[in-house]
This record gives structure tokens, C-alpha cells and sequence, in this order.
């Protein structure tokens, strides 16, 4: 199996773009299943191996100077998802937002919580707009904060916690009422919350706070063109790849209570808008992230009869017949297990094809990068990835085959 340099990382970042089972943000798997019990707590025969738990969290300034970084983070989203799903250990991926402009503008700060269904991570990204903050300082007290403190962070231990302010700006000190930056990282810290800042533009007043930030708080400091600095390169693989995709999703079949039907059925819908609107490369970046041990989850979603009864959690004779579909209500339990198989090696085969033509995508993008690569906000990630994992044991060399 033939490795990538992790230097060639750089080169895959700057050539792809924007992934899919899932579980909801955390707050809403408690409220439909309290243990959470299909949420991959439970593993399947041969999965006992060694898992690595990466949280990651992008603080974004989205006032109006942060068209261009914004952009850039909406076509790299599935990108940087791919790239820490290929760590070593494999991960469990966790990804969450924060906005933020100043006090005046249409919010101070916006939250996508910590979650593994990374569909409505970039949904969220998506609605970001670059608009408001007349004058230069900005929220980053309140902003870093809240990431700090608001988010459930995983307590596993070696865990991998990463956050990335993303601004042109620096704080505005005066507010009486805010948890300052200083206070922030010390509580990051202390949690092995590590915050690293890229700082788009070349404001002087930014730096010094940057550097501070990442200092305090065991981070990275970098800095990246005003616009972000992103590079994105289309390949001839991207449109089969997405259409493989989408033909995926018609295996699934969803079962469960009607909360949960609802949970699923916004899901399936929003994959399918996430595929017809994302650009082609997006939309394949997040096919291939479908495919990863990581990915699985986001397309899955809380409750999947096939892939449930085909890995041993759940007995057919165990499932209530108000939980299946409506229109395999008046199945028998054989024909049930003939359809479920039928779905499975559907599915086998439509993998097999997207893995396949994945690894041929990832070789085109490292012989077609551009011939100057910037150093766009995107590399900046996957520096501070790399750096980082290592301090805790995880590798971020992937291979060129899926497993």
C-alpha cells in the first residue's frame, strides 16, 4: 500500500474541496435515544481496535473584511475532514462552529455545537455571510470563550482538542463584562484545549494578540492572505464520484420511533441538497469522507437497518413493526432479510467503486496542484494537525488505498 509524505498533504488540501452518517449534535442524540445506544457507543465484530477522538472547533470572524477566508473555509470544510479521518489511530471526528462579529451587528457570536454529523457542521458554515463590523476591533473575548466553555469537549483521554481563530481583527478590551483572552487560554490549557490563530491580512495590532493567544494556549501561529488563501483544483473523477454517492443514500433504509424518522428524514434531505448544490469537487470531497471509519457516522445517521443488522446489533425480530417504513410494514421476516442483503451488496459494490475512483482523484490532485502553492488557510490547519496529533500519538500519513 503506497504511502503520501505528509508534505503531500498540501498538495491534496490545495486541489479538493468540500462530506456524509451521523449522528445528531449531542443535546439532540440525548433527547431521542438518552443512552445514545445507536449512536456508535456500541461496536461491531473486528471494530475493537484502538480509536483516537479528535474535537475541532473553527472560530470564524464573519464581519465584512472575511469574504474571502469564508468562501475559502466553505469550498475546504470536507477537505480538512478527510484529512483528519485518515489519522492513525482511526478517530472519531468531532467538528463545531463559532461566528462571530461585535456587539451592533446582527449577532455577536452564532454556535454549531461539537457533533460528528459534519453535514450540518458545513450546512451551518454555509449560511455564513461576511457582513457587518463598522469599526475595526471586534468580539474575539467573547468568541474565544465561548468556544472554550460552551462546547462539550470530549474527556477521553489523549484526545486530540483543537481550536483555530480565524480573524483580520484583534479583541476589543474595553467591555466590561467579557472573559478576557488571557482568562480563556488559561482555561483551554488547563482542559489540553490547545487554540491556534491564523491571522488573515497583515494588521499589526492582530499579530501581537494572535501570537499571544497561541502561546498561552500551546497553539500555532500563522499568517495567511486576507482572502484565506485558498487554492482549488476540479478533477475528472469529482461528478462520478458525487453521483455514486447519491446512490448510496438509496440503500439506507431508516427505521425507529417517529422522532427519530423525522431526525433521519432531515438528513436524508439535507445530504441530498448538500450534493445538487456543493461544486462537483465538494461534493466528492464528501463522498470520500463518507467512506472513512469517521465518515460512516455522518451518513448513517441515528438509526440504519441495514448496516445495524448486518454488523450484529440489532435482531429483525427484535424490531417493532411501527419502527420500519410504512411500505416494508408488510414484509415477512425472510423477505426483510432478503431486501436488507440485496441493500448491503448494493452497497458493497457502490463503495467499492467510490474507494476506487477516490484513489485515482487523490494521485490526479498531487500531479496537478498548482505550481505555487500559498500558504492558504487550509495547509495552516493541517500544520497545526500534524504538530499537535503527534503530541498525543496520532499520525495524520494517510495511504493512498482505503482500508
Amino acid at each position: 500500500m503506497t504511502r503520501i509524505p505528509a508534505a503531500a498533504l498540501f498538495s491534496i488540501l490545495a486541489g479538493t474541496t468540500l462530506g456524509a452518517f451521523a449522528c445528531p449534535p449531542a443535546q439532540i442524540a440525548h433527547e431521542i435515544i438518552p443512552d445514545g445506544e445507536f449512536c456508535g457507543t456500541v461496536e461491531t465484530a473486528g471494530q475493537a481496535e484502538q480509536q483516537s477522538s479528535i474535537d475541532v472547533v473553527f472560530v470564524l470572524d464573519t464581519t465584512g473584511s472575511m469574504g474571502g477566508l469564508i468562501e475559502g473555509a466553505k469550498e475546504k470544510i470536507w477537505a480538512i475532514a478527510n484529512q483528519i479521518a485518515l489519522a492513525d489511530p482511526k478517530p472519531k471526528v468531532r467538528m463545531g462552529l463559532v461566528g462571530y462579529r461585535d456587539r451592533g451587528d446582527q449577532y455577536v457570536t452564532t454556535l454549531t455545537e461539537l457533533t460528528d454529523d459534519i453535514d450540518t457542521v458545513y450546512a451551518d458554515l454555509m449560511g455564513y455571510q461576511a457582513q457587518g463590523g463598522g469599526d475595526t476591533p471586534e468580539s474575539v473575548n467573547e468568541a474565544l470563550f465561548q468556544a472554550v466553555e460552551r462546547f462539550e469537549w470530549t474527556t477521553e483521554e489523549n484526545a486530540l482538542k483543537l481550536i483555530y481563530l480565524v480573524g483580520d481583527a484583534p479583541p476589543k478590551m474595553e467591555y466590561k463584562d467579557d472573559v478576557k483572552y488571557q482568562a480563556s487560554c488559561r482555561l483551554a490549557y488547563e482542559q489540553g484545549i490547545n487554540i491556534n490563530t491564523i491571522q488573515c491580512g497583515t494588521m499589526d495590532e492582530t499579530r501581537g494578540v494572535w501570537q499571544e493567544v497561541a502561546q498561552l494556549a500551546n497553539g500555532m501561529y500563522a499568517a495567511i492572505e486576507q482572502n484565506g488563501g485558498v487554492v482549488a483544483v476540479s478533477t475528472p473523477f469529482d461528478d462520478e464520484i458525487a453521483r455514486l454517492d447519491a446512490q448510496l443514500g438509496d440503500t439506507m433504509i431508516d427505521y425507529g420511533d417517529a422522532e427519530v424518522f423525522r431526525f433521519q428524514e432531515s438528513k436524508r434531505v439535507r445530504g441530498k441538497t448538500i450534493t445538487a448544490e456543493a461544486a462537483p469537487s465538494a461534493a466528492a470531497d464528501r463522498a470520500v469522507y463518507n467512506q472513512s471509519d469517521a465518515g460512516r457516522k455522518n451518513v448513517l445517521g441515528l438509526q440504519e437497518l441495514v448496516d445495524d443488522v448486518t454488523n450484529g446489533r440489532v435482531d429483525l425480530k427484535d424490531v417493532p413493526n411501527d419502527h420500519l417504513p410504512e411500505d416494508l410494514r408488510e414484509l415477512s421476516i425472510e423477505e426483510m432479510n432478503e431486501l436488507i442483503e440485496e441493500r448491503r451488496a448494493q452497497r458493497d459494490k457502490i463503495s467499492t467503486q467510490i474507494r476506487a475512483l477516490a484513489d485515482e482523484r487523490a494521485k490526479y490532485l498531487i500531479d496537478h496542484r498548482p505550481q505555487a502553492e500559498p500558504d492558504g488557510f487550509d495547509q495552516k490547519v493541517l500544520e497545526a494537525l500534524i504538530e499537535q496529533g503527534a503530541r498525543v500519538g496520532i499520525s495524520f500519513e494517510p495511504e493512498t488505498k482505503h482500508d
